[in-house]
């Protein structure tokens, strides 16, 4: 066992390291200037927002979690795979994952002003300060990951003294994740599209007004609806992502390794794990290679960080593989590293394609755009075609991705992919986080009223910022797809084990049932988020408006909005409207699942994965590039600001708004409860059912 011991000591000392990074990042950036008394309000103004949004989500969340928490823990008394260790690893999950976007949204609305002010120096200084401010969040997500399972793996061994204990017990720490990771992603998408799309429609369609304007009331809500959903929603999503492959990866390890020598058992057992703790430290050194000299070349700069850090990592990978997985199971140590191999590749392929399909440079975002020219419905109709077909490349790359990856290794070479695809999580959450971090500093600069070279600075960096959390949430859609296939596996093996009379094959009806229920999940869910953003929004719109009307003074400069109003009230209804949405993936499995058998169930997963993919890659890409045909339009392409293609572009942009940051990306965590959560109610499946 002093294999298993030697890996958490390792996976212990690599989350320490990322924590201890992010922590002495955090110091650095904290010591630089955040500028004019004016910039400071705003900064404050927003970190206040921010900051009691999450306590109030939280709050709401912790009661939903506390009755979940007792549920495991008294089931324990009928149930051998519930109890104490479960209900403490749902609990340590759970708080692991809501610190992980804390701590993201943290340092995001600190690292704003001062990329402003920053800005006052020219466009190297602004983008390595907003990446490093970034890369605070994606180290503690990696980090924080690697080292609760570490950590708890090595707690639940000494008191169970079987890792077959510590691999059900990680099941209660995958579905804490899960839980809170589909609230954060919820409630925090609610509220940044409700204020945006709010302030949007009153303050550019009815008044006329820029985007960012300190006229416009909704602006400091806009301004941390960014925050709460794009870097603590985000942070919340990949860290749940990174700990549910991980922990699915040695699940499916337990299972089909149990036939072979404790010792190849365990190290199958950890590999998964050992490659994120790797992960930690050529993250760290990838941060160092991020660097564009002109603002052509900022997406290039970016990218050199991310492929850095997937070379450094194959070289890492291989010669790490081929010494601790000499002689496990049937497979060579090539075959496994090869099949991490395919997860990198396949995580640089969707990075390439979602950003041809929602970057200003490539010609899909060039077509709405001109399409924006004959109107309105034409812009719709474009953006709509181009969600539509940017779904093709990334299923296929998914699909070869699978079968490469079984190839190499079997369903345990699909696992390593998906856990190799999300060691890259660090760097790809620093390049995401970016984008907040950019597009607030645009804001501030704004609002501040600071030199248009500042301004054009840090819209550059916005430009790019807007890319970079829509090739984020392409990536976290496709590695949720691959995890999401490892546990269903899993579930397929543990129904079979439990239940030997029990198969799946499309010929059942009770199968083709499963998969039409599942295939609905995903659109019900983003048909409720949706709906949920247009409520909130109306909210909003409605308080513009009287405070345009009411407070005198407000368009000529000389009156104050009430900012703080829209605050208070897109806070109190993305958190009322978030809670039906989420309970869709706890409800299904018990409602389908425990009412009409496990083959139904097997059925409902396999259908919310398959339809769950290709609804989130629709909306998510196709939302972003209707938001860049509006800013390419803004560039003066059309007749630029003001016009009628400019029009018909910020229609376009309102519609992909919830799409790309609500109710797509929202679909990646509700995949992954559903299945998590159902691997963790099979005992009481196979009790009904045996």
């Amino acid at each position: 066992m002093n294999v298993f011991y030697g890996a958490m000591i390792f996976g212990i000392i690599a989350g320490i390291v990322a924590v201890i990074y992010s922590i002495s990042i955090t110091i650095w950036a904290l010591k630089h200037e955040e500028g004019s008394e004016r910039m400071k309000q705003i900064a404050k103004a927003i970190q206040e927002g921010a900051t009691a949004f999450l306590n109030r989500q939280y709050r709401t969340v912790a009661i939903v979690g506390i009755i979940i928490f007792a549920l495991i823990l008294i089931g324990g008394i009928w149930i051998p795979q519930f109890g104490i260790l479960t209900a403490s690893g749902f609990l340590l999950g759970a708080i692991l994952s809501a610190l992980a976007g804390y701590l993201g949204m943290f340092n995001a609305v600190r690292a704003n002003v001062r990329t402003a002010q920053i800005a006052h120096k020219g466009l190297k200084p602004a983008l390595q300060f907003a990446f490093k401010g970034g890369s605070v969040t994606g180290l503690m997500v990696l980090g924080l990951g690697v080292l609760g399972i570490s950590l708890f793996s090595l707690i639940t061994y000494s008191i169970t003294g079987t890792i077959g204990g510590v691999v059900n017990s990680l099941i209660g720490f995958a579905f804490g994740c899960s839980l809170i990771s589909v609230f954060a992603r919820l409630g925090g998408g609610i509220y940044t599209k409700a204020a945006d799309v709010g302030a949007d429609l009153v303050g550019k369609v009815e008044a006329g007004i820029p985007e960012d304007d300190p006229r416009n009331p909704a602006v400091i809500a806009d301004q941390v609806g960014d925050n709460v959903g794009d870097c603590a929603g985000m942070a919340a999503d990949v860290f749940e992502t990174f700990a549910v492959t991980i922990i699915a990866s040695m699940l499916l390890a337990f299972s089909i390794f149990q036939n072979y020598g404790s010792h190849e058992l365990m190290k199958a057992i950890l590999y998964p794990l050992l490659l994120g703790g790797i992960a930690v430290f050529t993250s760290i050194i990838g941060v160092f290679f991020v660097s564009a000299p002109t603002k052509e070349k900022i997406m290039q700069g970016l990218y050199k960080g991310l492929f850095a850090t997937g070379i450094i990592s194959a070289i890492f990978y291989y010669f790490f593989t081929v010494n601790f997985m000499k002689g496990v199971g049937q497979y060579s140590p090539l075959d496994y590293f090869y099949s991490a191999i395919v997860g990198l590749v396949l995580t640089a392929l969707i990075i390439v394609i979602t950003d041809y399909f929602t970057s200003t440079s490539f010609s899909p975002v060039k077509t709405i755009a001109k399409a924006s020219t004959t109107g309105h419905a034409t812009n719709i109709i474009a953006g709509l075609a181009v969600g539509q077909i940017s779904t093709a490349l990334p299923v296929i790359a998914i699909v070869f991705a699978i079968l490469l990856s079984y190839h190499f290794a079997g369903f345990y070479g699909v696992a390593i992919a998906a856990s190799s695809m999300l060691s890259m999580a660090g760097m790809v959450i620093a390049v995401d986080s970016f984008g907040p971090i950019t597009d607030n500093a645009g804001g501030i600069a704004e609002m501040s009223e600071l030199p248009g070279d500042v301004r054009e600075t840090t819209d550059a960096l916005d430009a790019v910022g807007n890319t970079t959390k829509a090739v984020t949430k392409g990536y976290a859609i496709g590695s949720a797809a691959l995890a999401a296939i490892v546990l269903f596996s899993e579930y397929a093996r543990l129904i079979e084990k439990g239940a030997v009379h029990f198969s799946f094959s499309i010929s059942q009806p009770g199968v083709l049932v499963g998969l039409f229920l599942g295939a609905m999940l995903p659109y019900l869910f983003a048909s409720l988020a949706m709906k949920a953003v247009g409520k909130a929004a109306g909210d909003i719109v409605v308080e513009v408006r009287r405070q345009f009307k009411e407070i005198p003074g407000i368009m000529e400069g000389t009156g104050k909005p009430e900012y703080g109003k829209c605050v208070d009230i897109v806070t109190k209804s993305s958190l009322r409207q978030m809670i039906l949405p989420a309970f869709i993936p706890i409800a299904a499995p018990i409602v389908f699942g425990l009412t009409l058998g496990p083959q139904v169930l097997g059925g409902l997963l396999l259908g919310t994965i398959i339809s769950g993919l290709f609804v989130a890659i629709s909306m998510t890409s196709g939302g972003a590039a209707w938001d860049n045909a509006k800013k390419l339009i803004e560039k003066g392409l059309y007749g630029g600001k003001g016009s009628e293609a400019h029009k018909a572009a910020v229609t376009g942009d309102t519609v992909g708004d919830p799409s790309k940051d609500t109710a797509g990306p929202a679909i990646n965590p509700m995949i992954k409860v559903v299945n998590i959560f159902t691997i963790l109610i099979i005992p009481i499946v196979l009790i009904l059912w045996h």
